[in-house]
């Protein structure tokens, strides 16, 4: 049903269309720096370019994009007016790094379980700044907050299957590479799109300028939600060292890490089963090898950029010890960090794994042999240097 809505949709997906819908949804023209409208053009065009595409998906993000956009002005607006958010500073941020399905989400929302810590909702992250015109509904629930609830409703109907894999419900923790987005710069384009075009240009540039927007949003939602420390986490960081540390040079970074043949298998699972939403034609072979390929590259900037995290900032997580006592790994972490947990903290990081807990929960099986042909050991080998490395356990066999 909602494939055949899409494909009866006519879509403006031209720049100047989002730009003046953004613009509507404001009240407000002065977008900064124009120089994203070019990064959104590519965005845009490769899409446009691929007969494969749905309706569907080019209306998710064309919904996206305007969305990005009307933050951009927004925080274009609040900036104007409170100049003195650029002096705020964002000191000593715990930022989790490793590559996706390792489990870095589960870690960051019970990190973030202790509220003396600074983290991000994903209704939060969706939308930083409130529109002016919105008030909050009679029992105070934000609009923000129910736009999101709407979204994960959505998401489960339609995409129960991902929403198992990859929950996105208001109240989870998200990652920060959403405020690069308004932007128009980050890895997130390619888990929405076949977009290997976007890659090989986001590859090639020097990303600091985009750490440095992300980092002046912070400081924004630091100014409208105070706290003293940050909790962050990103799989882009893991190609992105070089830039995250000249932005946060003082970060406390946990690297976690895990057998990139279960990353793999998990992320072109995912991506598989999400593409029904967005192609005709659904190409099981086209994500594992592109994932196998996109994972390698993200773990081959890893080991080279290592040496650019200062001694004593890194502490690394292997995914084994994680899942085996996520309690005592939690400590570890805290204590590495220099955070101590009071009473009050430890109580709301017991709460929260009990409630993060999948005991009992439908689980996806994920089967790289079955599903995609591929034999382990020879996606494996090309990882030995990062195994090697890190002292990663061989999970699938």
């Amino acid at each position: 049903m909602a494939r055949d809505y899409g494909e009866g949709l006519s879509l403006n997906m031209s720049s100047s269309s989002i730009l003046e819908d953004a613009s509507l949804r404001t009240g407000l023209d002065d977008f900064g720096s124009m120089d994203f409208v070019g990064r959104l053009e590519m965005w845009l065009g490769e899409v446009a370019q691929d007969p494969d595409r749905l309706g569907i998906g080019n209306l998710s993000l064309r919904n996206s994009c305007v969305r990005y956009v009307a933050n951009r002005l927004l925080t274009q607006d609040l900036l104007r007016r409170h100049p003195e958010i650029h002096d705020i500073k964002i000191e000593r941020p715990i930022i989790i790094v490793g590559l996706p399905r390792t489990g870095t989400t589960h870690l960051l929302n019970v990190l973030s379980a202790d509220e003396r810590l600074r983290s991000m909702p994903l209704w939060e992250s969706y939308e930083p700044i409130p529109l002016s015109n919105q008030a909050n509904s009679s029992d105070g629930v934000d609009p923000r907050y129910t736009r999101c609830a709407k979204e994960w409703e959505q998401m489960q109907m339609v995409t129960p299957h991902v929403a198992l894999m990859h929950p996105m419900d208001p109240d989870h923790v998200h990652e920060e590479i959403e405020l690069m987005l308004p932007d128009f710069s980050s890895y997130n384009l390619e888990w929405v799109a076949r977009c290997p075009q976007w890659r090989d240009y986001y590859l090639s540039q020097d990303q600091t300028p985009h750490y440095e927007y992300m980092h002046t949003m912070l400081k924004v939602m630091t100014f409208l939600r105070p706290r003293n420390r940050w909790i962050l986490k990103s799989p882009q960081h893991f190609e992105q060292i070089g830039p995250l540390m000249k932005t946060f040079p003082d970060a406390t970074i946990v690297m976690t890490h895990r057998d990139p043949v279960s990353v793999i298998q998990s992320a072109a699972t995912m991506m598989t089963y999400a593409a029904r939403m967005a192609y005709r034609t659904i190409d099981p072979g086209w994500y594992i090898d592109y994932w196998t390929d996109r994972i390698e590259k993200l773990l081959t900037a890893a080991v080279r950029d290592l040496h650019l995290i200062p001694t004593g900032q890194r502490f690394d997580v292997r995914f084994d010890e994680f899942m085996s006592d996520d309690q005592k790994m939690i400590d570890r972490v805290f204590d590495f960090a220099g955070h101590s947990l009071d009473e009050h903290a430890s109580k709301q990081i017991a709460e929260r794994l009990k409630a993060r807990s999948r005991d009992g929960q439908a689980t996806v099986v994920y089967d790289v042999r079955a599903d995609f042909n591929r034999e382990p050991k020879d996606i494996r080998e090309r990882f030995q240097s990062y195994i090697e490395t890190f002292n990663v356990a061989t999970e699938v066999k």
